[in-house]
């Protein structure tokens, strides 16, 4: 009979010391990026209130991915078009900390330094393929990293609620609409 041991990874200080110091760099790098291109700062693109010009490629990339197999290929721009007027409806309504949570996470996903590395989309997101996508948010839905689970759970939440709060949405999944009184 073979002997099962609990191993568990030792860390030394030194070790611990050098992964929180580079992680803080890379934080602090990324923070710093986004604060002098003004990332942050930006102002809603044309025709939204909330969303702007460096968030809409990549939730253009991320919603066809979500929304496969609830949407004829032929509809898909249409439903592309329409789930991004429902996300920034919706956070045109949220509280100003939950907004700025948000946009965070679209910063992340729209700087290059951080989107290579986090999401293995090291192009734009216009030139990702739908697999490099589905496997980005594979890949978050998987992590041992909480911030990343939670940062898919935050996307598929904001895709998902935006579409099927559309009338157009409710025939795929059997809903007949709400009830008429």
């Amino acid at each position: 009979m073979s002997e099962i041991t609990n191993a568990t990874p030792q860390l030394s200080r030194r070790g611990l010391l050098k992964v929180g110091l580079l992680g803080g760099a890379f934080l602090a790098t990324a923070g710093v990026t986004a604060s002098l291109s003004g990332c942050s700062a930006a102002g809603p693109a044309a025709g939204f209130n909330v969303l702007r010009s460096s968030d809409l490629p990549s939730l253009r990339a991320i919603i066809p991915a979500v929304l496969q197999g609830a949407v004829q290929p032929g509809a898909m721009q249409a439903a592309v078009d329409a789930t991004l007027q429902g996300i920034d409806h919706s956070l045109h309504h949220v509280s100003p900390e939950l907004l700025k949570l948000t946009q965070q996470l679209l910063d992340v996903l729209a700087m290059s330094v951080t989107r290579g590395p986090l999401t293995g989309i090291w192009g734009s997101w216009e030139n990702a393929n739908s697999d490099d996508v589905s496997q980005f948010l594979t890949r978050w839905e998987h992590s041992s990293l909480d911030l990343l689970r939670m940062g898919h759970s935050s996307l598929l939440q904001m895709v998902l609620m935006s579409w099927y709060a559309r009338p157009q949405s409710w025939a795929h999944c059997g809903y007949p609409g709400p009830p008429v009184f």
